[in-house]
């Protein structure tokens, strides 16, 4: 029977119990598997790979190696917490690599959204390809690619393996704990795993992060006006109920300028694009009736706190016409 094939009498985990079923079913997988061989994740902190880097923790201890690259373009905090949940708190052997310059110079003055794409992937392999040739006695990679990844590679759609590209020197074997899951599946099983639940219920994330939310050529300067006034948004969201209730709210900042006042004095700044959707499967999505007073108060607190910005625009396109990301 094809691997990749999810049988007909497979059930769907739904439950605590159905979720530790599968755990204990894939760390004797796993084991059997590896034995006592190395194996390399690239742990980015998304739920796919934190759901596998679990489990492989939970099967094979520090014979798993993960590598965590930060290109500087995750959200507020999302490193750190990366660092804390693995290393500090599960004990994995977690290597951090900071390749933060090197990805935002190779970016510097990219305005066009495929190319930026192609230059945060690209560099991704370098830089884990490099992490890779330290290592000794890698013999596995492993993969957080789910099922709906295999059906859409089976259309053309995409390529269902997380880490394209690497030498064909290294001739890892694959890992893929859960590539038979759907993604609510894998979030009961991180959760049954003990993964914190902001990593679990994390909201859809794309490849490149911020990078596609700061449009056009990327700056530092408006990276971080993102990347502070999503962390107020999510704040926000988070502290009104809108958390779990919202399928994907993410700010973005364009590459313009517009007068404002500060102090009683001419003040040029970015203004802050709000976008709070909801979808079920992501081809349509409508937009979240956010209250009034509540975007208010997330103006107030942007104007006032994030330095470089003087205007916050609320998008009410649905999709179709504009597409969920605005890159």
């Amino acid at each position: 029977m094809d691997s990749n094939v999810r049988p007909e009498s497979m059930q769907r985990i739904t439950t605590e119990a159905l979720a530790n079923a599968f755990i204990d079913e894939q760390v004797k997988a796993i084991k059997e598997q590896v034995g006592d061989k190395k194996v390399l994740l690239a742990l980015s902190g998304g739920v796919d790979s934190s759901v596998v880097a679990a489990l492989l923790i939970k099967a094979i201890g520090k014979q798993l190696v993960c590598v965590h690259v930060n290109h500087g373009l995750l959200r507020k905090g999302e490193p750190e917490q990366v660092i804390e949940v693995f290393r500090n708190q599960m004990d994995a052997n977690l290597i951090y690599v900071d390749a933060v310059d090197r990805f935002l110079d190779r970016l510097a003055g990219v305005a066009e959204p495929e190319k930026k794409r192609k230059i945060i992937g690209d560099e991704f392999i370098r830089v884990f390809e490099e992490e890779a040739r330290k290592l000794e006695d890698i013999h596995f990679l492993a993969q957080g690619t789910i099922y709906p990844d295999i059906l859409e590679s089976k259309d053309g759609i995409k390529a269902h393996h997380n880490v394209g590209g690497m030498p064909e020197e290294f001739d890892f074997e694959l890992v893929e704990p859960v590539k038979l899951l759907f993604k609510d599946e894998v979030r009961v099983v991180g959760k049954a795993l003990g993964l914190p639940d902001n990593m679990v219920y994390r909201q859809p994330f794309p490849g490149p992060g911020l990078g596609v939310r700061c449009l056009g050529a990327i700056t530092r300067e408006r990276l971080e006006c993102v990347r502070e006034s999503d962390a107020i948004l999510r704040e926000e969201f988070a502290k009104n109920g809108l958390q779990g209730k919202v399928w994907q709210y993410f700010t973005a900042i364009p590459d313009i300028k517009s007068v404002g006042v500060k102090d009683g004095k001419r003040y040029e700044g970015y203004p802050v694009i709000i976008r709070a959707i909801n979808t079920k499967d992501a081809m349509t999505a409508t937009v979240e009736n956010v209250p009034f007073e509540l975007l208010e108060h997330i103006t107030d607190r942007i104007t006032h706190e994030v330095e470089g910005v003087n205007r916050v625009l609320f998008d009410l396109t649905p999709k179709p016409i504009g597409t969920i990301e605005w890159e």
